[in-house]
């Protein structure tokens, strides 16, 4: 069984994927910010919930924002395992509305969480995992990290940014046994969605007339999908993930898309070889499209 810790875990995917993983056996640290505070009732039904079920469940304060808090969070989880064998960079937020009308502030606040936040993780994991010349990554994006939607241009580009270096990670991770995988979720109701502010350049906001009110009439028309019986269960997103880890190391793919998938499905099967073949065959390092195995 796997020593598994999973990033942003007080609901949605984070949260199912925590609990799904627990119940098969693995050891989980469940991490979240505030857990004394405004997820501390979160932490209290994980908690128990582990208690209950005798399951290896553990909540775990973490700031995915503050190198501070993912130190002294994987020092923890290291003093008490020696490693860490899977990561999953859960945690994200979500701007939704006029792009031009977000301040550089809140753009630098959304690359925080989704992109930076990432990479704070990783730099932290890694180093145990190429020691043990063994670990697998898994960064939840979005199909907004392989389409562009409108009006969800600033996370767009966060999740577009995982996507590259994601793609990057895995090339340079394979020679020391890590591999790293990509769970793309399709449209699912977890609140996510509505997480995310109003846009601080009111001046900007209002030139936009009539079309500042489409935002909000994509965010209803979300909503009113997710109430319907057409609605996905997120428990796929937290499946597909535990199948990832399930599988045996090399035979992971580099993306897995959950759920509703816009044509991203067919657009990594066109896309995927033409990357494959910039590395082996333009670069001549085919090397790096194995995973060393220990």
């Amino acid at each position: 069984m796997k020593n598994i810790l999973i990033t942003g875990s007080s609901s949605g995917f984070g949260y199912l994927t925590a609990l799904s993983a627990a119940k098969e056996g693995h050891k989980v640290w469940a991490t979240m910010r505030n857990v004394d505070g405004k997820n501390a009732e979160k932490k209290r039904t994980l908690e128990k919930f582990a208690m209950d079920e005798n399951l290896q469940l553990k909540v775990l304060e973490l700031d995915v924002t503050d190198s501070t808090s993912v130190e002294h969070a994987i020092n923890t989880i290291v003093a008490e395992d020696g490693t860490i064998d899977v990561l999953v960079n859960n945690a994200g937020i979500m701007f939704v509305g006029i792009t031009e009308a977000y301040s550089l502030e809140q753009v630098k606040q959304q690359f925080d969480v989704n992109f930076f936040g990432i990479a704070r993780m990783v730099k932290a994991v890694t180093p145990y995992m190429r020691k043990a010349g063994d670990g697998l990554i898994i960064n939840t994006t979005s199909l907004a990290g392989r389409l562009a939607f409108p009006y969800f241009g600033i996370y767009c580009a966060s999740k577009h940014a995982v996507e590259a270096y994601s793609q990057a990670l895995r090339y340079e991770l394979a020679p020391f046994g890590v591999e790293v995988s990509i769970v793309e979720p399709g449209p699912f109701g977890t609140n996510l969605l509505f997480t995310g502010p109003e846009e601080a350049d009111k001046a900007t906001f209002e030139e936009y007339g009539d079309f500042k009110e489409v935002p909000h009439a994509m965010l209803k028309n979300f909503e009113d999908f997710f109430d319907s019986e057409d609605a996905l269960d997120p428990q796929l997103v937290a499946d597909d993930t535990l199948d990832l880890i399930r599988m045996e190391k090399g035979t992971r793919p580099i993306r897995t898309v959950s759920g509703i998938d816009y044509g991203t499905v067919e657009y990594n099967a066109k896309t995927q070889p033409i990357q494959d073949s910039l590395v082996k065959e333009t670069l001549q390092m085919e090397h790096l499209l194995t995973v060393a195995q220990n």
